[in-house]
């Protein structure tokens, strides 16, 4: 089959084309005949720091993550999906699981599920990563009806996916975007748009929360970004980050009474522990965007499998609206 391997790991120039084997069903996967997959941040730090990384493939390597197919065949004790079925998940691209950048690729069956009968492909194949972990970042941090949310970073691919879900909960959601292009998403996807680059968050904490501060923060900018969560957060408040590489002072979470939930979606596949929560969390989004509160945002400039050094440059670039998504078939 055709795939796109990298032998070393640098450069957003290191794939390269070739004819590998195309796997063979084993017990407990699928094998998927791949229509598109999306590029993650997370992605383009495996390609550029390769095994610095605990959780990198070892080389050659095909990389990524988020797919959407068909599947073509069903291993031994899998009896959940058949032969046909349009599938979607994130299951491959570390450590020993294969990656999408190919025309087939075998996916452990408690990390798929069906895909949403109103998406295509490219749209299914743009949700997974970013929807488990806004889902799990939300639902961990107690999303209710009712509550007031503030989302950092509210028009990446994360955040955007995260706006539409707090709304579907039935919170009153807020979320940080620069003026423009990311603020108009904002809006139009249902949340009261901050421009963190001219509004303090003192003066929006007082404008939005009475000076109380958010029940729920999640915060995809996460690092130093996290003080401003802290600063806005009520008191006994819920955050919950995607990135908490930083040394902190936690001296106001003390103070404050906060919970801090630390979202890394990767954990069920780099130790195969607790895999069939992110199938069930896949169910559940399909549930939600066939009930038309969700829809993934696709950027508009198309990439074939030949084209992934490009794709992995444009969502480099930091000019890509919505996920990057490459055409596999």
């Amino acid at each position: 089959m055709k795939a796109m391997i990298i032998r070393e790991f640098g450069a957003a120039d290191v794939f390269e084309s070739a004819d590998i084997l195309k796997p063979t069903v084993s017990a407990g996967n699928v094998l998927v005949r791949l229509a598109a997959t999306s590029v993650n941040t997370i992605d383009m730090m495996i390609r550029e720091m390769g095994e610095a990384l605990p959780f990198s493939p070892k080389a050659p390597a095909v990389l990524g993550m988020d797919f959407a197919g068909t599947i073509e065949a069903v291993g031994e004790g899998v009896t959940e999906f058949n032969v046909g079925d349009e599938i979607y998940g994130c299951a491959g691209g570390l450590g020993d699981l294969p990656g999408t950048l190919a025309q087939y690729m075998l996916a452990d069956a408690k990390l798929i599920a069906r895909k949403p009968k109103n998406l295509s492909m490219r749209e299914a194949a743009a949700l997974p990563l970013v929807g488990i972990t806004a889902y799990e970042g939300l639902t961990r941090a107690g999303i209710a009806e009712g509550k007031s949310v503030l989302i950092h970073g509210g028009a990446g691919g994360v955040g955007h996916v995260a706006v539409q879900l707090a709304k579907h909960f039935g919170a009153n959601v807020f979320a940080t975007g620069a003026e423009g292009t990311q603020a108009e998403l904002i809006e139009k996807l249902g949340a009261k748009a901050i421009n963190f680059k001219t509004e303090t968050v003192a003066d929006y904490v007082a404008k939005h929360t009475d000076g109380a501060g958010f029940d729920v923060i999640l915060d995809t900018v996460g690092g130093a970004n996290l003080t401003n969560s802290i600063e806005a957060a009520k008191l006994n408040g819920q955050i919950a980050t995607t990135l908490s590489f930083i040394e902190l002072d936690l001296s106001m979470v003390h103070m404050k009474g906060l919970s801090l939930h630390v979202v890394f979606m990767l954990i069920p596949m780099m130790h195969n522990i607790g895999r069939e929560v992110h199938g069930n969390i896949l169910a559940e989004l399909a549930n939600i965007v066939e009930a038309g509160a969700l829809v993934p945002v696709v950027d508009e400039q198309r990439f074939s499998l030949e084209q992934v050094t490009a794709a992995h440059q444009h969502l480099a670039s930091g000019k890509a609206i919505g996920k990057v998504v490459i055409d596999i078939n």
